[in-house]
This record gives C-alpha cells, sequence and structure tokens, in this order.
C-alpha cells in the first residue's frame, strides 16, 4: 500500500453497491463479499452504501425500523468491519443506521483504518425531509461538524447523500485536507438523476480532491423509488475515472487515482489560493 500520508501516489478505492435482499444478516452478508473481492482486486480504501445493512426505509415513517440501530463503534456491525479491515488490510467507510443512546438516533459512516482501528465517524448533518426521504422522522442532524481521517491512503473526508447538494461542507472538507470525499447516497430515478453526474464532479473541481460517488441500485418493497446505481469516482478536473456502475445491478467499482494530480490541479487553478474568507461573513448569518 502506497504511504500516501508524505508522497503522491496511486490510491486504488473501491465502491460497493447493492440491492436490498431481504434481510440485515444477508445485506451484511453480501457487503462483506464485496469487500473481499475489492481486496481481491487490490483496493486500498472501500466505502459501502449509505445505511448499507437496510432497506432505505426513509420512503416510509415507521418506528419499527428504529430497529436497525446500532452503537458506533461498540456494536457488531462496527466491530466486524474492524475485523474484516484488518484481515485485508484496507480502509473501510461503512455506513450505518446509530444509536448515540436510546431514542436517539444519527445517520452514521464509521470509518476504519487498515489496521483494523477505528477512527471516527461522520453524523449527516443535512437531513431531508421531502416525500419518499423522510428521514426528520429517524435522524437528529449530524454535531460533529465535517471531520477529516487520516488513514492508511491519507486524509478522506465523508458527506452522505442530500448533503452533496451543499457546497460549505465540500469546502469544509477540502479545508481539513482531504483527498478523497466519499458521498455515499440513496437517491433515485427521476428526482434527482440529473444532477448525478453534475454535482459531484463540480465539487472535486471546485475543492480539488477525488469524490467518490457511491448509489444504491433497485426498487424496494417500502416504495416506488428506482434506485440507479451508477456510482463513480470524478477527479480534481471533474472527469469521471472509467465507467460509472450499471444503474440495475450489484457492483464493485474499483479504479486507480493518481494523487499526483491533486498538486498539479491545485497549482494550475490556485482556488485555495484566491478564496476570501473575510468576504464571506454573511454567508453564516442566520
Amino acid at each position: 500500500m502506497p504511504d500516501s500520508r508524505s508522497t503522491p501516489g496511486t490510491v486504488r478505492a473501491a465502491l460497493v453497491q447493492q440491492r436490498w435482499t431481504g434481510d440485515k444478516d444477508s445485506m451484511i452478508a453480501n457487503a462483506v463479499a464485496h469487500i473481499q473481492t475489492a481486496a481481491s482486486q487490490g483496493a486500498h480504501v472501500v466505502c459501502l452504501q449509505e445505511l448499507f445493512y437496510g432497506p432505505y426505509f426513509c420512503q416510509v415513517q415507521d418506528a419499527d425500523y428504529y430497529s436497525y440501530t446500532e452503537q458506533i463503534p461498540d456494536g457488531p456491525t462496527t466491530q466486524l468491519m474492524c475485523e474484516l479491515a484488518s484481515q485485508h488490510g484496507i480502509v473501510l467507510v461503512v455506513p450505518m443506521y446509530e444509536e448515540e443512546q436510546p431514542g436517539v438516533y444519527y445517520n452514521t459512516a464509521a470509518v476504519i483504518d487498515a489496521d483494523g482501528r477505528y477512527l471516527g465517524k461522520h453524523r449527516k448533518n443535512h437531513i431531508p425531509q421531502v416525500k419518499g426521504f423522510w428521514e426528520k422522522f429517524y435522524f437528529r442532524p449530524g454535531n460533529l461538524g465535517y471531520p477529516v481521517f487520516d488513514t492508511a491512503v491519507g486524509r478522506i473526508g465523508v458527506y452522505i447523500c442530500y448533503e452533496r447538494h451543499f457546497p460549505e461542507g465540500w469546502r469544509a472538507l477540502g479545508l481539513a485536507g482531504a483527498r478523497i470525499v466519499f458521498n455515499p447516497s440513496a437517491t433515485s430515478r427521476g428526482l434527482s438523476q440529473y444532477l448525478w453526474r453534475l454535482e459531484q464532479p463540480a465539487a472535486a473541481v471546485a475543492n480539488e480532491y477525488f469524490v467518490g460517488a457511491l448509489n444504491r441500485v433497485g426498487v424496494e418493497p417500502l416504495g416506488d423509488n428506482d434506485f440507479y446505481g451508477q456510482s463513480y469516482f470524478a477527479d480534481p478536473r471533474g472527469q469521471v475515472v472509467g465507467d460509472a456502475a450499471s444503474d440495475t445491478d450489484d457492483e464493485v467499482v474499483v479504479r486507480d487515482l493518481d494523487m499526483a494530480v491533486l498538486s498539479e490541479v491545485r497549482d494550475l487553478w490556485a482556488f485555495y489560493r484566491d478564496r476570501r474568507p473575510e468576504t464571506y461573513d454573511s454567508l453564516v448569518t442566520p
């Protein structure tokens, strides 16, 4: 694995998009198999989809789905993923439904280093409440800001689904030194598909890092949302790295990300040099 904390190199990164299998245990088993596939292809870092082990239950408002919560990092799925990361020597980004305490739940992604150490978590800050995406019923807004994690593949960040519509968090992750930002999502045809190939490449350009855009696939029993997959990586020039994934099937997207491009783009465009934060006060005025 490249020591990308200190030198540019190539990071082989993977995204795992899945269809709902019908139960939590088989979703986890399926994800484990996909992680093993990515590891066998030499992946250094793997990201799973939003709320990866469940259906996208936010299509309805039903308290029964609170049962999908787990503690992070002490819950069984985080512990399993720590073992898996250590076994394969890979960094894992694992989105789950987190219980902080009874009745207090978050849409969260755990980040685990390649030696199996739990590094921390991102809690989704921006929570939608529109038809088919009733997330305020299930989640409190995140309270951990926009953390960036020092991993074996360098500094990475996480921005979850609906958050991609808000440019401020993208920039916060870049200012904190993120080299790759993962955006695990559950997004469906019609409502936002035309934005899927627009927003994340634009964020990669504006903030001069790689973005991993990850979506689930299929129509689930809880509603008519048709999740269209098409997971991909965008480079800091806004170009998709290789092809996007299928729009209907499970797939593991494995791509080589050339970290040297980061310095090239930052020297060419110098967006961070030319920022004018002293003029931005009104942006944070309630």
